[in-house]
């Protein structure tokens, strides 16, 4: 698999946890990439992004839930740009499924997206869920990943 998008530790928001399902968003991407550019087909790029989304959903759901539980005072704000985009997710599926082509220039847009959504937003809540009992680290797989494996 070719690297379009490398985790570095600038994109850490300081919780395992999380970090560990960014890499997975980030894995997807670079399995879309490597998609279009051996031209393995429209069908498997569909496949591909469908993975991307329900994982971003799942991944969404974990964060907000989090949220919820450790009483983040920004929820409202979050919450609603995971809503936005999902939408934008939904519209890209929709739009591959009737017939457009994935392209390299979306693949930019999703590595812009994936980066201003940690960078941006996932990166004002460390502090907050830190300081709640979140812990930072942890030593085994956790349940997410033990779900998603390949």
């Amino acid at each position: 698999m070719s690297v379009f998008f490398e985790w570095n530790d600038e994109l850490s928001v300081g919780i395992q946890e999380i970090d560990e399902q960014h890499k997975v968003l980030i894995d997807l991407l670079n399995e879309l990439h490597d998609a279009i550019r051996l031209h393995h087909g429209s069908e498997a790029s569909v496949l591909i992004l469908g993975r991307l989304a329900d994982y971003t959903r799942t991944h969404f759901t974990v964060e907000e839930s989090l949220m919820r539980i450790l009483g983040y005072p920004d929820y409202d704000a979050h919450k609603q740009h995971h809503e936005d985009l999902i939408k934008q997710m939904n519209s890209l599926q929709a739009r591959l499924a009737g017939g457009e082509a994935v392209t390299f220039e979306l693949m930019h847009f999703l590595r812009n997206w994936l980066t201003n959504h940690i960078m941006e937003g996932d990166k004002r809540y460390t502090e907050h869920f830190l300081s709640r009992g979140a812990q930072a680290t942890w030593h085994k797989k956790s349940w997410l990943e033990r779900f998603w494996a390949k």
